[in-house]
């Protein structure tokens, strides 16, 4: 067995976590609606991963963690945006790692919308 080194004390653990959903790779447009006290903002971004629960997002803008916003974006292969309110659950630089947190019938009917479309598009890349 190898000697420890100072770059490996220095390394991130590798992490053994279980995710709940599989995450897909895409590159969409995604615009960010941010709430303020005194205004609101609207950033374009890009959406990078996607999985039914949330998505990672990169956008030039300033967000704390738990910090409520709305994402809307156009998943692969459909023709209709969905708009649902977020969470952001983890962050480096400006990449975010945001979870979906529906609120009202609609944004729970557009998330349910996403996970059919990403059922579909993991049995068409397993067959």
């Amino acid at each position: 067995m190898a000697t420890p080194t100072i770059a490996d004390a220095a390394a991130p653990p590798v992490s053994k976590e279980k995710r709940r959903w599989p995450r897909h790779k895409i590159d969409v447009p995604v615009r960010a609606v941010i709430r303020r006290p005194d205004k609101t903002l609207i950033r374009d971004g890009r959406g990078m991963e996607m999985s039914e629960g949330g998505m990672c997002l990169f956008i030039g803008v300033e967000l704390g963690l738990g910090e409520e916003i709305e994402v809307e974006f156009t998943p692969p292969y459909s023709g209709s945006p969905i708009r649902v309110r977020s969470q952001v659950r983890n962050r480096t630089g400006y990449r975010y790692g945001v979870e979906f947190v529906p609120e009202g019938e609609k944004e729970r009917s557009e998330v349910n919308r996403l996970r059919q479309m990403l059922k579909t598009f993991e049995e068409a890349k397993s067959s």
